[in-house]
This record gives structure tokens, sequence and C-alpha cells, in this order.
């Protein structure tokens, strides 16, 4: 007599079983800021003083807000979502954010099965490498 392996496979498990599923805002929000963090060119996320309050966050918590400089509207069966970014100096802002719709519409697709009807990209600022280290160096105050 065979042994029956209780744990089996996805593509065998029963799809008649009802229920609902309800995917949380946040849950949306985590998906899309990490994946707008992939994209190359994207330095950052969130405005200025978002970005401060995150920093002094992070280092206390000493975890990452993956959902600084997101913002989703999520209903039954679509999301929309607004992201507030940093890019790089020298990025093609244009191309990075066909990129980050792609990428984040993607990812929130497959993830949750969610349509994404709409993401707004507000890029924020340019990261200039070194600068952040100048400022601190010329510091006329001690």
């Amino acid at each position: 007599m065979a042994n029956e392996n209780p744990s089996r496979s996805l593509s065998s498990r029963r799809s008649d079983v009802g229920g609902k599923t309800t995917i949380a805002d946040s849950v949306v929000a985590i998906i899309a800021g990490i994946a707008t963090r992939e994209v190359d060119g994207v330095h950052t996320m969130g405005g200025g003083a978002s970005r401060a309050v995150g920093a002094v966050r992070d280092t206390m918590s000493r975890s990452t807000d993956f959902t600084r400089g997101v913002k989703v509207e999520v209903g039954e069966k679509q999301a929309a979502i607004d992201l507030d970014v940093v890019v790089l100096y020298g990025t093609e802002i244009a191309d990075a954010a066909a990129q980050i719709r792609s990428h984040v519409a993607n990812a929130v697709e497959r993830m949750t099965g969610l349509e994404v009807v709409e993401i707004n990209i507000n890029v924020r600022d340019v990261y200039v490498p070194g600068e952040e280290n100048d400022e601190e160096e010329e510091s006329r105050v001690r």
C-alpha cells in the first residue's frame, strides 16, 4: 500500500473552494516600493522631509521602510500607485520612469493579481554622488 503524501504541489490543489481574498494597501505599497528601488537610476524614495524622518527612523529601528515615497489606492480588482523618487544624476528620467512603471506594474500584478491602472511618478530630487559629504565638510558651525 502506497503512502499518500499529504503535501501536494500547487498545481494539484483544489480550485473549487470559494472565499474572498483581500489585499491590504500596505502590501501593495511594499511591493511597489521594493520594485521601484530595483530600477537602475533610482537613488532613494520620498520627498526631502520624509527622507530625513525616514533615515532617522531606519537608523533607530535598523530596518528599511519600503513604503516611504509610496501611496496606493487599492480596490477589489485594481490598484493605483503614486511614487516619489530621487534619481541619480545622469539618469535619463523619461526612460527611468518608463522602466519604473513597467517593473512596478509587473511585480504588483504578478504577486497580487490586481490590475495596475495608473502609476504616477514624482521626481523629487536628483542625487549627485559626493554632494552630502561636501556639505558636511564645508559646514561653518561646529
